[in-house]
């Protein structure tokens, strides 16, 4: 339910930031100072929306198999992780890893557009005088390949903030530390960059099909619309 809601407002906002920066300036490719404040505004927006729906997630995914929910289900349902995080913690609580949260979806998201919209402009200039340039197939080709390259250099950028913010969620106790860069060092000290990138291999195959599927969806309902796309 959270990436149905962030999924549309990232794209939406990356869309009209990007439209105010360009101004009347000439659509002659991608602009690195137009693409990465537009995917970094949308990236600090939408890490108040992903925050707390992760902190649910996360806290949901690691019921009986940590010390902070040990050996039984002490969560019946997302709503009731919330509330009950929002009773121990108070309202700050929910939104802990917040600082995380945003240093991954603003730097993420100015790596996932910056490649995104470069292999977009470059694959499509290749395909200028070509009889495919038009074709649907062809179009949902393209997106597959620029989202999800676009996606495994986003994540591949942005994992170990991404460790370092489900550390700082799941952890039980509530004077732990939350400042990413010391726990990363932490983390650093004690298992080196491989610790840092715990997770790696799951990541990158869940990122290639999932922002694939986000581009293409995204670029046809614009088609569908009636939007037209620079």
């Amino acid at each position: 339910m959270g990436m149905a809601f962030e999924s549309s407002l990232m794209f939406g906002i990356y869309s009209q930031a990007k439209l105010f920066l360009r101004g009347t300036l000439p659509d002659d490719g991608p602009r690195p100072e137009i693409i990465v404040p537009s995917a970094m505004f949308g990236g600090a927006i939408i890490s108040f929306v992903l925050c707390p729906t992760e902190l649910v997630k996360c806290r949901m995914q690691i019921q009986g198999t940590d010390s902070l929910v040990p050996n039984f289900r002490r969560y019946n349902s997302p709503l009731d992780c919330a509330v009950q995080t929002v009773k121990n913690d108070g309202v700050t609580g929910i939104f802990r890893g917040g600082s995380a949260t945003l240093l991954r979806e603003c730097t993420g998201n100015a790596v996932f557009f910056t490649v995104y919209e470069y292999l977009r402009y470059h694959i499509h200039s290749r395909l200028e005088d070509s009889k495919l340039k038009d074709g649907y197939l062809v179009d949902m080709g393209i997106g597959v390949l620029t989202g999800g390259l676009g996606g495994i250099a986003c994540w591949s950028a942005v994992l170990p903030f991404d460790v370092a913010k489900t550390i700082i969620q799941t952890s039980s106790e509530k004077a732990t530390e939350r400042n990413p860069f010391k726990v990363l060092s932490s983390i650093h000290k004690r298992a080196g960059l491989k610790g840092c990138y715990a997770g790696l291999g799951p990541t990158i195959v869940r990122a290639f099909p999932a922002n694939a599927a986000a581009i293409v969806a995204w670029e046809f309902s614009m088609k569908m619309l009636g939007i037209k796309r620079d």
